[in-house]
């Protein structure tokens, strides 16, 4: 049975819920994202760092959009499950360049998008966000817009308001066409309950050593739990090891903890 973008749609959405939320381990090219799918993963989240690096640029709204639509198409390929793409700003100076990069995630097959405001003044992701969601809707596409607030992430604005300043911002990128919010930088419990009680949509925190839980965050309200670079910047914290080890010691002791090679290759061995 042949299963489209509108079904993997449907199924995206419906693992937003805080009773279970929906934990997403970020891949950022094929191998890395048949891997996570492999260990049970029921969707995948690109991350736009670590696509960025394993192409030879920094993060940050500096790599190509093309260069990135072909590594999201080729994981969207390559695994069977819903995958949602970070596509940073938008790929884009603009609210029509936002309008083309959704055109291309869409031809790829991918059911989200998470559009981050940054830096840049809250009223303009809220026209991307409508920009994205008016493209997604000409296409008769459903895409899950999970729109980014930097707030917390960047330290921005008064720390004394920047809880109320993050509200603000969300219910206007709701009003905008946004089916999520994503607030990064945060830990703290009270302040991830005061946002999931405040926002009207699904709650997306990012987490990492010494966060609360999956499950923990879930008690809190929150339906969407992402690692964001963490396992990329996990995989090449090993790749340094190996090779410090190499060049100081001459051993190879850190290879031992490797995936096994014929459980590697076997993931490649048929296509999806």
């Amino acid at each position: 049975m042949t299963i489209t973008q509108p079904d993997r749609a449907h199924l995206f959405r419906s693992l937003h819920t805080p009773s279970a939320p929906l934990a997403l381990a970020n891949a950022w090219d094929v191998a890395s994202a048949r891997v996570i799918e492999a260990a049970g993963a029921p969707a995948i989240a690109t991350t736009s760092a670590g696509v960025a690096w394993s192409l030879g640029s920094p993060d940050g709204d500096l790599l190509d959009r093309d260069r990135a639509l072909k590594v999201i198409g080729r994981i969207v390929a390559a695994v069977a499950v819903p995958v949602t793409a970070d596509i940073e700003g938008g790929y884009g100076r603009d609210a029509a360049d936002v309008a083309e990069t959704v055109s291309g995630v869409l031809a790829a097959g991918v059911v989200g998008v998470n559009i981050e405001d940054g830096t840049r003044p809250p009223v303009e992701l809220a026209t991307r966000l409508a920009t994205a969601r008016e493209t997604a809707d000409r296409a008769g596409a459903d895409l899950f817009l999970n729109a980014r607030i930097d707030t917390f992430l960047f330290g921005l604005g008064d720390p004394d308001t920047r809880l109320e300043e993050t509200l603000t911002r969300a219910r206007m990128y709701v009003d905008a066409g946004a089916d999520g919010v994503f607030v990064p930088g945060l830990t703290d419990a009270a302040t991830i309950s005061a946002l999931a009680r405040g926002i009207s949509v699904p709650l997306n925190v990012m987490a990492g050593a010494g966060a609360p839980t999956v499950g923990e965050l879930g008690a809190l309200g929150v339906a969407r739990v992402s690692l964001g670079p963490g396992v990329a910047q996990v995989a090449y914290t090993a790749a340094r090891r190996a090779a410090q080890q190499l060049f100081a010691t001459g051993d190879y002791a850190s290879l031992a903890d490797g995936m096994a090679f014929p459980e590697l290759d076997a993931l490649f061995s048929e296509p999806h």
